[in-house]
């Protein structure tokens, strides 16, 4: 089915990436979660717990996990947290006392048969691999975004998310790809007349309060553009 229509605004989203390893999909919903939520925190509540990952949305969720469990252990594959995290959640977890860092460390598999029982990491300096008891794990390794059926159509970003006017406009110059002498509006992408908001867009906060300020701000934008043809 075509349709025709003079504006488009993209609002398809995101979906959690997933870990694909060896005996993650039996446990998944019982000792691995994916994001971090009130029911898990409680439920866990005076357990070592584990969380993997090591950017913005992991610290945060260690840091909620820390309230209630007796500790948490942060697996990151890289070296430093000072990588991919914001240092004021860094000094926050250096200041929590049951939150433990290991560093070049990665989850390779888990154990269990109707819940989690142990997790097997990789030592990623030595190479060496062993099992942790632990009741529970919560990933935290990014997102996929809805925008496969835009390839060759907008500018993405090298994960698949769409650029706007922001990133458009560099040193005061538009994009080798913009087609226009005026400069691109807000959420607008690389195609003139096609806006994206909320989570799929590049540098998305990815909070409820945000993608609800894009659709606002979208609504002006689009205005705007219809002035035009």
């Amino acid at each position: 089915t075509e349709l025709s229509c003079k504006a488009l605004i993209i609002a398809t989203g995101v979906t959690v990436r997933e870990l694909d390893i060896p005996g993650i999909q039996a446990v998944t919903g019982a000792g691995v979660y994916y994001g971090a939520a009130l029911v898990e925190a409680v439920h866990y509540k005076g357990e070592h717990v584990h969380i993997v990952g090591g950017a913005n949305s992991a610290g945060q969720g260690a840091l909620f996990f820390s309230r209630y469990a007796s500790k948490v252990t942060m697996l990151v594959r890289c070296s430093t947290l000072k990588k991919e995290m914001s240092q004021y959640l860094i000094d926050q977890i250096n200041n929590t006392p049951n939150i433990e860092v290991k560093t070049n460390t990665e989850l390779v598999g888990v154990k269990g048969n109707n819940c989690l029982e142990a997790i097997q990491i990789k030592d990623g300096l030595s190479g060496e691999e062993c099992f942790v008891q632990t009741p529970a794990i919560t990933i935290f390794v990014g997102a996929v975004a809805h925008t496969e059926f835009l390839k060759g159509v907008v500018e993405r970003d090298r994960d698949g998310f769409i650029v706007t006017a922001s990133d458009l406009i560099q040193d005061g110059k538009t994009h080798r790809n913009w087609p226009l002498k005026r400069d691109p509006y807000l959420l607008e992408t690389s195609v003139p007349g096609i806006f994206v908001v909320g989570d799929v867009r590049q540098g998305a906060v990815r909070r409820v309060a945000s993608a609800v300020g894009d659709g606002a701000v979208v609504v002006s934008s689009v205005h705007q553009y219809l002035k035009t043809v």
